[in-house]
């Protein structure tokens, strides 16, 4: 006798991407109502769209409003990331997915790099470090997380969208190293059921994808 594999509960992990630049008002408007609908976990903008998407997502509720702060590289001075925390969170922002100072990690420099990320954690709203995971090396990754979880932030995201897909080895890896300290977010070419779930029976607690709703269609189609 065959027992059917229990599926996840796909909508809660999920955080709608709306970061195209060339996304439209409409496109916005859109995105924020279907995740409210799916009842969406989080949906992840830009500073120039923040405050119309608390507009419309309207007073505070299941589906947290993420601002994504010195979005995609991360190289700018520490006073402007700060700043630019600081207005996201005065203009509506629930959580922020900051790009840190990967210089300061090139440099061996921990303390400024946590230092950074910790500034930003005294604003108050729970904050994800987003690590490019392809790009740092596996001994300064171990120092990023280590860095990031002393610094105060609630989670490391694995990658920003930029380059190649998340793969589960990716996140098996991140998960090692915070030792269930943090959450972890997989970002970077999510698009399809198998994938999304690989990703999070490896570990992550939440993904980032412009494909929510589809992942939902196709998580619906599965089950019956």
């Amino acid at each position: 006798m065959s027992i059917k594999k229990e599926l996840p509960d796909l909508a809660s992990s999920i955080h709608q991407a709306v970061l195209d630049p060339f996304a439209s008002i409409e496109t916005l408007n859109e995105t924020c109502d279907i995740s409210r609908h799916y009842n969406f976990s989080g949906i992840c903008t830009n500073l120039v769209r923040l405050s119309r998407a608390r507009k419309r997502l309207g007073a505070p509720n299941k589906t947290k409003l993420i601002a994504v702060i010195a979005f995609p590289f991360g190289f700018i001075p520490s006073q402007h990331k700060q700043a630019e925390a600081e207005w996201a969170a005065e203009h509506g922002a629930e959580e922020l997915d900051v790009v840190p100072n990967y210089f300061a990690l090139a440099e061996d420099n921990q303390e400024k790099f946590a230092e950074e990320l910790s500034n930003i954690c005294q604003i108050g709203l729970p904050v994800r470090a987003i690590l490019n995971i392809a790009q740092i090396p596996s001994e300064k990754l171990s120092l990023a997380v280590e860095a990031s979880i002393d610094a105060g932030v609630r989670g490391i995201q694995a990658g920003n969208g930029f380059g190649r897909e998340v793969v589960n080895s990716d996140i098996n890896q991140l998960s090692l190293m915070a030792r269930g300290r943090c959450s972890i977010k997989a970002v970077g070419g999510v698009r399809t059921l198998s994938h999304a779930i690989g990703l999070l029976e490896a570990g992550a607690t939440s993904l980032g994808t412009s494909a929510g709703p589809e992942l939902i269609k196709a998580l619906r189609k599965k089950e019956q």
